[in-house]
């Protein structure tokens, strides 16, 4: 019996999942992140998460009478455009920068004087933004690497090597396999960007004094990984060309497995490839965060069980927290429509239901009207999916099946990529 180890370090902390190799999750383990203070990270910090994560799965392994040596294919996900700079040793020689990190406003002008109109590294929050403000402060560097690149290469030795959904945000131009060339009119030398390998190919063994340290097999092979998000994409079951993945947490986040790249840099809407595939995806501000505006979890538990999830509401709502939205439109000023409100409590709660139902099913509209599948079915995870009159109601205003994540852990997702189960 072999197994597959994904590694997954999310926002909130490090988790570890695997798989037998069929597919059949077997065991798991997490670790907190380092508290982080404002925009200051240490890269070591993932590190040290990750160690403590692979520690205790170690452990679970043997506690439930498996052998860590087993696990033979294992592959790392982190979160989209969090990076930092290492010298040749591997060491951070510049602070992390996480994903949500903005404000690059010098960086960005740079940028727009030489990118492509729409690119994605436009912008002052771009991930291309924010290494070049790495950039300014990185004596000594090496490497550029991502969240999920450095953890990579603490457990191999290796530095410089990437993967397609990782490196896309940097700039990277997967269609054309390289790197833009207008980057050295920014200062960027190319030499020290990662090599970008397709997403789930071997890259390496792990080291083997890392390997002796944890009791892991020496000769257990690293996979290319991925971003966070896709890793729950691919742990979600969803596996076919028109197979969407909802993601209903504080807001709303749709992703299509597509034949072709579908690209709208007004809308957030980017596609990253997978073997030959790719899978686009795009973010509403709708979402679960509306709905504990106005109820709490134990009312909105109480509320839906009134709800016939059948019939429509009556009510045309687009409900947003505060003004602005994303996609399926982009307006910075969208207001939100949340009147009138009736005086049952349910029949509110059942329109913004149907509201948030309504902006999903343009989502996917709108990524079919650009050229994107007619979505065949509808995966769901997130808080939202696990109550079953809003999943029925959605069905019935999509118009299509909408079916419970198989998994919703990413780390689950990392591990079915090492497995080669996509």
């Amino acid at each position: 019996m072999s197994y597959a180890l994904g590694i997954d370090i999310g926002t909130s902390g490090v988790r570890t999942a695997v798989l037998d190799a069929g597919g059949t999750l077997v065991s798991t383990a997490r670790a907190a992140h380092m508290a982080r203070a404002g925009a200051e990270v240490r890269a070591e910090d993932w590190w040290s998460a990750v160690a403590q994560c692979l520690e205790r799965q170690v452990t679970a392994l043997r506690k439930d009478g498996l052998d860590p040596l087993a696990i033979r294919h294992a592959a790392i996900d982190g979160t989209s455009g969090s990076m930092v700079l290492t010298g040749a040793d591997l060491t951070p020689v510049t602070r992390g920068l996480l994903y949500d990190t903005k404000g690059f406003e010098t960086e960005a002008e740079r940028i727009a004087a030489v990118a492509p109109e729409g690119h994605i590294g436009r912008g002052s929050a771009s991930a291309l933004a924010r290494l070049l403000h790495l950039l300014g402060d990185a004596d000594g560097a090496k490497w550029v690497l991502h969240q999920a690149d450095f953890v990579l290469a603490q457990l191999t030795r290796r530095g410089g090597i990437s993967d397609q959904n990782n490196a896309l945000k940097t700039g990277y131009d997967v269609e054309r396999a390289c790197w833009p060339d207008w980057f050295e009119a920014l200062g960027i030398e190319i030499g020290m960007l990662p090599e970008v390998r397709p997403v789930g190919a071997e890259v390496s063994v792990i080291d083997q004094q890392v390997a002796a340290r944890f009791g892991l097999s020496p000769e257990l092979m690293f996979h290319a990984g991925t971003t966070d998000s896709i890793a729950a994409f691919l742990a979600s079951g969803a596996c076919e060309v028109g197979d969407g993945v909802t993601s209903l947490g504080t807001t709303l986040v749709v992703k299509v497995l597509t034949s072709n790249r579908i690209e709208d840099g007004r809308l957030g809407l980017y596609s990253h490839r997978l073997g030959e595939m790719w899978l686009v995806g795009g973010a509403s501000n709708t979402g679960g965060g509306v709905l504990l505006e106005h109820f709490t979890p134990g009312e909105i538990a109480a509320l839906s069980a009134e709800i016939d999830p059948g019939t429509p509401s009556g009510l045309d709502y687009y409900p947003l927290v505060r003004p602005g939205e994303r996609f399926p439109v982009n307006d910075p000023d969208l207001a939100p429509r949340m009147t009138p409100r009736p005086e049952d409590n349910a029949l509110f709660l059942k329109g913004i239901f149907e509201g948030i139902a309504r902006i999903e099913a343009e989502c996917y509209g709108a990524i079919e009207r650009l050229g994107g599948p007619s979505v065949a079915r509808v995966f769901t995870a997130g808080g939202g999916a696990a109550n079953p009159v809003w999943t029925e109601m959605r069905a019935r205003v999509l118009g299509r099946p909408v079916l419970r994540a198989e998994q919703t852990e990413a780390s689950v997702g990392a591990a079915r990529l090492a497995m080669g189960l996509i």
